[in-house]
């Protein structure tokens, strides 16, 4: 008999940014199957006898394959548990949600998505600022910061995101920035434009500060920090 697997957004670290229905399956499931950045407090919600199993991906780090990942979910369902498939931010965000979701349709395994807290959200909240203004960021863009290489992905629709009437948003952009940025100036957004350089949101080594597009290459090198990094730019609002 085939189980059933729930995908858990955790949301970017805080335990208390889980929803309701996040809860109420952890604290259900037999197995729960979790991201580098979902475990420490919110592997607490789940029971004592849960199998808990580490799949994280961590840039620079050795890490499972996906195809491995994909099976290990597949083989405990086929075993008739109810299993937790728990991934940082909202899973559908840059989570390799799809690739998963794929294994089990093969297999006619039933599961559902659970959405959560993104860090971009995140972010903006500890910020005190919206991502959209009224008259000003009429628009809001995730991007991630490299592909499947390390690299900046070489396809960006570079006209958009010079839009400097637009919130952009860079996730796991923190080695190619510099970039991404010289190519953002190039198509004419401002230097002046605003950014927000945000890591380990949500969790008690977070850290906010604004710069500028310009400014922001010169100052990422120097930032040593394992945990994720965040880049907002665009039309931020000052918080009041």
């Amino acid at each position: 008999m085939s189980g059933f697997v729930s995908f858990v957004s955790s949301g970017p670290g805080d335990p208390e940014l889980l929803t309701v229905k996040a809860v109420k399956r952890l604290e259900a499931a037999d197995a729960v199957l979790f991201d580098d950045l979902s475990s420490g407090p919110i592997l607490g919600c789940a029971r004592e006898d849960a199998d808990l199993v580490g799949v994280g991906k961590r840039a620079g780090r050795p890490s499972p394959k996906q195809d491995h990942v994909s099976r290990l979910l597949v083989d405990y369902a086929k075993s008739g548990q109810k299993v937790v498939r728990l991934k940082s931010g909202d899973s559908g965000v840059f989570g390799r949600l799809e690739e998963e979701i794929t294994a089990l349709r093969a297999e006619g395994i039933g599961y559902e998505v659970i959405p959560g807290v993104t860090a971009a959200s995140a972010a903006a909240a500890a910020a005190g600022i919206p991502l959209t203004r009224r008259l000003t960021a009429r628009r809001l863009q995730y991007i991630t910061g490299h592909d499947v290489t390390g690299g900046l992905p070489e396809d960006l629709n570079m006209a958009a995101l010079a839009d400097a009437t637009a919130t952009t948003v860079v996730y796991m952009g923190k080695r190619t920035f510099a970039g991404l940025a010289g190519l953002l100036m190039e198509n004419g957004l401002p230097p002046e434009t605003p950014a927000l350089l945000a890591t380990g949101v949500s969790t008690p080594g977070q850290t906010l500060a604004r710069h500028t597009v310009g400014e922001l290459p010169k100052l990422l090198p120097a930032i040593e920090t394992t945990a994720p990094v965040l880049i907002l730019y665009g039309p931020l609002a000052e918080p009041e």
